[in-house]
């Protein structure tokens, strides 16, 4: 079974039933619809996806090619990425908050035949780059009556593949120098989408709010694909935006939400009234792409009435582990392996560790990406004797629960004693007053490196501040730190930022 054949549960099964809902571009004219909310239903979806197929191909695409995708969250999108899969081409999302030097080196490796894009963004691209206006793929994708921009085809679209076909490419932060291209097939898609429609009961009852951006594998490879596959409703936003939260909770009334931490710390602004609100409407808010503080989830739950499930995945293996839907979402762990995949935490050395015990994660199973794109020597690396090293350090209770504690490129050597921040970063965001914490290591002359705090303050102490450091004590926490955790640990120098920066 195809990836589309699984989409054809929804696409065709439930072609008559509400798909996706979304904003309306400025100024443009519905064919029926009043408002400034646009909707579609499946079977709309997928005629609008078979003429966006038709164009590629009367433009030369085939199956294997690849096709740049620099746009922000629209209609738009899903109709080529449904394209794309029908007709077998690869798709490249590009990051829309790249510029020119990123951009070349993803188009340089990955050597997209075109990029799609907008007005707003074509001059970020580098000069010579061949590109679309989304506005040609807009026109395709409505044109019902005219053969204009679809030739003499109208009908499905669907070329034969193997499911271990490249589905996209998608290019890592590069943390460790350029980033890489981490290629997810067919079969990868399919895998993690029926592991979390399964375990996370995703019905075709929910209601989807889509503020992830789909350039990024959470969005697309978890939101898009979970849609898609149960047939659930999807609200989708360009992005998302505190100021329009409360209306769009309350408007659309979602079942199902999927945020990074970031989000979640915006959300616990809202006023106590409108959040209980929301948490008796939804079923299930899921965090993931970077560590949830653990106080960040318990004032979470006393909030909004909900424990946000947390799981945890990657660029190249999308969805690992997750906190049982039944059952404890334990605080600062991030669950037990999902369906076929397998997980083993081991030393530096290569060997096992004991349960309770830090070392690396490594992962084995039909999530896992085929490899880095065009790059034999990091693909080998990337893979020991078929598991992937995942480069994150963890470690698992003796109840099978694991829980993360950093990168292993952010351990901090301080006098040949090991520092995880996250352990730091956990504690001081359990202190009043603080928003967001991140700790890395600064080179010292007699420890090789030592810890520093970054810190952002939440909205009520920015509120009453006069200063950049008032309302901030530095020496009370370290103090805190002094209580709480080994003098090594405690960072040389607690700094006050504004905001930290984000990849």
């Amino acid at each position: 079974m195809q990836l589309i054949d699984l989409f054809d549960l929804s696409l065709a099964g439930r072609a008559g039933a509400a798909a996706l809902e979304y904003d309306r571009p400025s100024g443009a004219v519905a064919d029926n619809i009043a408002g400034a909310v646009a909707s579609l239903t499946f079977g709309e979806l997928d005629a609008r996806s078979n003429r966006v197929a038709w164009l590629l191909a009367e433009r030369g695409f085939a199956r294997g090619d690849r096709l740049g995708f620099f746009l922000p969250n629209c209609v738009e999108f899903i109709d080529l990425f449904i394209a794309c899969i029908k007709l077998g081409v690869i798709i490249v999302p590009i990051n829309v908050l790249y510029r020119e030097r990123e951009i070349t080196h993803i188009l340089a490796d990955a050597e997209p035949k075109a990029v799609l894009t907008t007005a707003e963004l074509l001059p970020f691209l580098p000069a010579g780059t061949i590109s679309w206006n989304l506005s040609e793929i807009s026109a395709a994708a409505g044109n019902q009556n005219s053969r204009q921009h679809t030739g003499q085809h109208s009908g499905r679209m669907k070329v034969g593949r193997d499911g271990d076909d490249a589905a996209a490419i998608v290019y890592t932060s590069g943390t460790t120098g350029r980033s890489k291209g981490a290629v997810l097939t067919h079969n990868n898609f399919a895998a993690n989408a029926v592991n979390i429609v399964t375990c996370w009961r995703i019905t075709e009852a929910d209601r989807y709010l889509a503020a992830l951006p789909l350039f990024h594998v959470h969005g697309l490879g978890n939101g898009v694909h979970a849609w898609l596959v149960s047939g659930c409703r999807m609200r989708l936003v360009e992005r998302f935006d505190i100021n329009r939260a409360a209306n769009l909770f309350e408007s659309f009334q979602p079942t199902l939400f999927f945020g990074v931490p970031t989000i979640y710390v915006r959300l616990l602004e809202m006023p106590d009234d409108l959040a209980a609100r929301i948490g008796r409407r939804i079923r299930l808010f899921v965090s993931g792409s970077a560590p949830l503080p653990a106080q960040v989830m318990e004032d979470f739950r006393a909030k909004f009435g909900h424990t946000i499930l947390e799981r945890y995945g990657m660029s190249e293996t999308l969805m690992n582990i997750s906190n049982p839907y039944e059952g404890e979402r334990r605080a600062g762990a991030v669950g037990f392996p999902l369906p076929g995949v397998s997980v083993r935490i081991l030393n530096a050395q290569g060997e096992a560790v004991a349960d309770g015990e830090i070392g690396e994660l490594y992962v084995r199973g039909p999530n896992v990406c085929a490899g880095y794109w065009r790059q034999p020597d990091a693909t080998a690396e990337a893979f020991a004797n078929g598991w992937f090293r995942t480069g994150d350090l963890g470690e698992r209770a003796e109840d099978g629960y694991y829980t993360l504690r950093g990168r292993r490129s952010d351990l901090i050597i301080s006098g040949g004693f090991n520092i995880y921040p996250r352990e730091i970063e956990e504690l001081l965001q359990e202190q009043p007053g603080v928003r967001e914490v991140a700790v890395c290591g600064m080179p010292d002359a007699r420890r090789g490196e030592v810890p520093v705090a970054y810190v952002v303050l939440d909205s009520s102490v920015d509120a009453s501040s006069t200063g950049t450091d008032a309302g901030f004590d530095a020496a009370a926490l370290e103090e805190v730190c002094r209580r709480s955790l080994a003098s090594f640990k405690v960072p040389r120098a607690f700094v006050r930022v504004e905001v930290l920066p984000r990849n």
